[in-house]
């Protein structure tokens, strides 16, 4: 395994090694659990709410940053992503196969930093609102709170709650999902008239906005009968729609100078928030060793890879990717020797598959001296070669926006809520009261180069598009999820059925810390 990989920011796969040791240690630590500074005489507030709020968004950065937690939970249990084991490399004691096979136990260590990170954010945000903020502070650390809250619902289901004033003595109360559902919603309503507007290309986007409480209000109206039970409720689908409209009516809209622009650090008309995280990992990660990385002198990581089934859901020649195949836009190509140039460092944009190529033209090799060749097929989870599985890049190391366009892999500019997101979650708002998503989805495609018109869409094929659009976005599980497709078979994962597995289970050390928690069905 590279070295250099575990010298970046994000955590390697060594400290997996270390901490699968250490999550079975039942010991219960203070970050197993919401540990209050408050003791039994009350609370002491903050010293200073602004620069505390500064603080938690950059914890909230952070904790997004990593190829662990809240991005392997959300992507790798998915059709999406795969990190097959190549020699010894990307093992780790089977902690990746687990997520990919969806065989994970309340002991795995991402699922319970995820946890433990989460709980941290909800506290720390409602220290800020409890200790006398101004208006847009107030409505700020509601708005993270919220946002904690959100994907702890998402996850686990039910959340604990502490009160600022309550001592670690005070087991916290648990919300179910429904209450927290509500708990969410109140927060962002409150937030809402405090926030600032938001739009497209300012500042602002790094921080909560109308526009960003909107997006995330329409993102749980969408999944309200899954948090909430029941029926899809037409009221919430409807609500979806205006939201959705209220956002475009701030300027925000589908950006249309290029795809892969969006992930550029330059100004673009999608981008509703971005976390000032460090995207070093969304790079490197799925890098092979040899692959072009002037400011990563190790190079690549060589483990995150894709389905061929997830790229087949593309237009494109199914067995190439190089530029002129007639791939739609956003499945990416892949430069050759006749069109090397500088200015790309010889990488792609997207699928990166077969031969690759130096930016001069020559080809890359692979650490024996062969032809570096990603294959399509992974046929298997273990025992893999280096070569074996295609690549996925859509944030490039090389900006070219950014200083005058030299290599910056490692901005801090993480999009997570963006416009076609919410595109799509309109129009199928708009299909689950029984209208036609036909026409709006074509809208967005039409957009994209080289992509043709749907003839009609259904559910599948609306499911479909979500993956074609916000690949490795941290919202394929969530989509799965919605169309009941989670629990469903893909490459190398066999079919469980189980919905219990739809919720991640509550961390053993959690329910030892706090008697309160019951654990998730099935586990």
């Amino acid at each position: 395994m590279n070295i250099q990989k575990y010298m970046k920011p994000v955590f390697g796969s060594i400290f997996v090694l270390v901490g699968l040791v250490a999550c079975t240690d039942l010991e219960i630590e203070e970050t197993d659990s919401i540990i209050s500074k408050a003791t039994s005489g009350g609370f002491t507030p903050v010293a200073n709410p602004a620069s505390s709020l500064s603080d938690l968004y950059n914890k909230v950065g952070t904790d997004f940053q990593t190829q662990e937690t809240m991005y392997a939970m959300s992507e790798v249990t998915t059709d999406e992503l795969l990190i097959p084991t190549r020699g010894t490399d990307w093992g780790d004691n089977g902690i990746w196969r687990q997520l990919h096979t969806h065989t994970w136990t309340p002991a795995h260590l991402f699922i319970k930093n995820a946890w433990n990170n989460l709980n941290q954010n909800v506290f720390r945000a409602s220290e800020i609102i409890e200790s006398s903020p101004s208006a847009e502070v107030l409505a700020e650390a509601k708005f993270l709170r919220a946002f904690n809250m959100f994907f702890l619902m998402d996850f686990f289901g039910s959340v604990p709650f502490r009160e600022v004033d309550e001592g670690p003595e005070i087991n916290p109360r648990v919300l179910t999902r429904s209450e927290v559902f509500s708990f969410v919603e109140s927060d962002l309503m409150e937030a809402l008239p405090g926030l600032p507007d938001g739009s497209p290309g300012t500042a602002n986007t790094a921080n909560a906005t109308k526009a960003a409480a909107n997006f995330l209000l329409a993102k749980m109206y969408l999944n309200a009968h899954i948090y909430n039970g029941g029926a899809v409720d037409n009221a919430n689908m409807q609500k979806v729609i205006d939201l959705v409209d209220d956002i475009k009516d701030l300027g925000f809209d589908i950006e249309t100078s290029g795809y892969f622009k969006i992930f550029e650090s330059a100004d673009d008309s999608e981008t509703i928030l971005y976390l000032k995280s460090d995207i070093g990992a969304r790079i490197w990660n799925s890098m092979h060793y040899n692959m072009n990385s002037p400011d990563n002198t190790g190079g690549g990581w060589n483990g995150f890879s894709t389905l061929a089934e997830f790229y087949d859901s593309f237009e494109g020649a199914p067995n190439s990717n190089y530029v002129g195949d007639g791939q739609e836009e956003r499945r990416g190509w892949v430069p050759d020797a006749t069109n090397a140039d500088n200015i790309n460092l010889g990488l792609g944009y997207g699928f990166l598959i077969n031969q690759q190529y130096n930016e001069d033209g020559t080809k890359l090799k692979n650490r024996q001296g062969g032809d570096l060749i990603l294959t399509k097929e992974i046929p298997s989870l273990v025992g893999n070669g280096e070569a074996v599985g295609m690549r996925i890049l859509k944030y490039h190391p090389y900006d070219v926006t950014n200083e005058g366009g030299e290599v910056n892999s490692f901005r801090r500019h993480q999009i997570l809520f963006r416009y076609s997101d919410a595109h799509l979650m309109k129009a199928e708002a708009m299909m689950r009261i029984g209208g036609d998503p036909t026409a709006m989805v074509n809208e967005l495609r039409q957009t994209r180069a080289n992509t043709p018109d749907l003839a009609s869409v259904n559910e599948d094929e609306l499911l479909a598009e979500r993956g074609r659009e916000l690949y490795i976005e941290f919202w394929r599980r969530n989509d799965l999820v919605r169309f009941d497709k989670f629990t469903a078979p893909w490459s190398l994962k066999e079919v469980t059925g189980d919905p219990n597995l739809n919720l991640f289970p509550i961390p053993e050390t959690a329910l030892l810390s706090n008697p309160n928690l019951v654990q998730n069905p099935g586990y």
